[in-house]
């Protein structure tokens, strides 16, 4: 099958082409390398350097017609988004309706897109949060995750266009971005590599789902074969707090500090759990790595 990874030189997409190229898929790779690293694209994809937004998407797809589309390449920086909200939603939204049209107009069958579960349901009462667990955003960027969501219905109800949309939760694992907000277990990690004081906002007490990034990748290149006009959680579904993960990096690295804590960000949530079952009936994905084997994993890449 050919298809179209988005956002394929950043963390998750790299990841995704990775996996899509070993199961014998023909695999193309749009991003503009605002965030991505170009040595991260598989050397067997093709690759063009442009961002989502940019008309000229339509002369690519016509040129490589894929079969499917795995959309990843997004605003992805919550604080960011709360900065500037029209950026977010220029990038994520408009973004994305640039690429929906190239699709229709040049016969794409499937649409898997990379939405956010950690972001979306805002802080839900009723804890995991399952796919029919009432959305409401905290932040500018899982609203603009909420509309894209809207609108990839909107062109499946119009034309003939399946989609697959995976609700993530805490994504982590190497490759991950070791700066900014983006990405606590790679901050951290980083920080404490090099012997500098992170920083645990909510004091360190937020709870969050942390799903490894190799199982992310798996349920993309699933979602090509399974689900239609459907949406599922990518978690692990289980609660860890940033303390929980600052110590078992302590203990791994022997950082012996105390980290500075501090009060949450603006559109940051204090506590989200996601349901995985959905995902293990409808594409038959499940969580392999567990938290620990992940962060070595990722201590791994960023010392080598």
């Amino acid at each position: 099958m050919k298809v179209l990874v988005t956002g394929g030189a950043g963390f998750i997409g790299s990841h995704v082409v990775d996996q899509l190229v070993a199961a014998g898929h023909d695999v193309a790779v749009i991003d503009n390398l605002s965030t991505g690293v170009r040595s991260y694209v598989n050397p067997k994809a093709s690759f063009h350097e442009i961002s989502i937004g940019d008309k000229a998407v339509a002369d690519i797809f016509a040129k490589e017609k894929p079969d499917a589309v795995c959309h990843l390449a997004a605003q992805i920086n919550v604080t960011e988004s709360v900065k500037d909200p029209a950026f977010d939603a220029m990038t994520n939204i408009i973004g994305t309706i640039n690429l929906l049209q190239a699709a229709v107009n040049s016969g794409v069958k499937k649409f898997i897109f990379s939405s956010t579960g950690g972001a979306i349901y805002g802080e839900p009462k009723v804890l995991p949060a399952d796919e029919s667990t009432v959305p409401e955003p905290m932040s500018p960027y899982g609203t603009s995750k909420l509309a894209t969501e809207e609108y990839i219905k909107l062109y499946a109800r119009n034309h003939p266009l399946h989609y697959v949309i995976l609700r993530y939760s805490n994504v982590f694992g190497p490759r991950q971005v070791p700066h900014g907000e983006c990405g606590v277990c790679a901050v951290l990690t980083d920080l404490m590599l090099k012997g500098k004081q992170p920083t645990l906002y909510g004091f360190g007490e937020p709870i969050r789902d942390y799903v490894y990034v190799g199982d992310v990748a798996r349920a993309n290149v699933l979602a090509l074969e399974r689900g239609s006009n459907t949406t599922v959680n990518i978690s692990n579904g289980k609660a860890t707090t940033v303390n929980e993960i600052f110590d078992a990096l302590d203990k791994v690295i022997g950082f012996n500090q105390e980290p500075i804590r501090k009060p949450l960000r603006a559109g940051e949530v204090e506590k989200i759990i996601c349901a995985n079952d959905k995902a293990k009936k409808e594409l038959g994905w499940a969580p392999t790595v567990g938290l620990l084997e992940g962060l070595q994993n990722t201590i791994d890449h960023m010392r080598a």
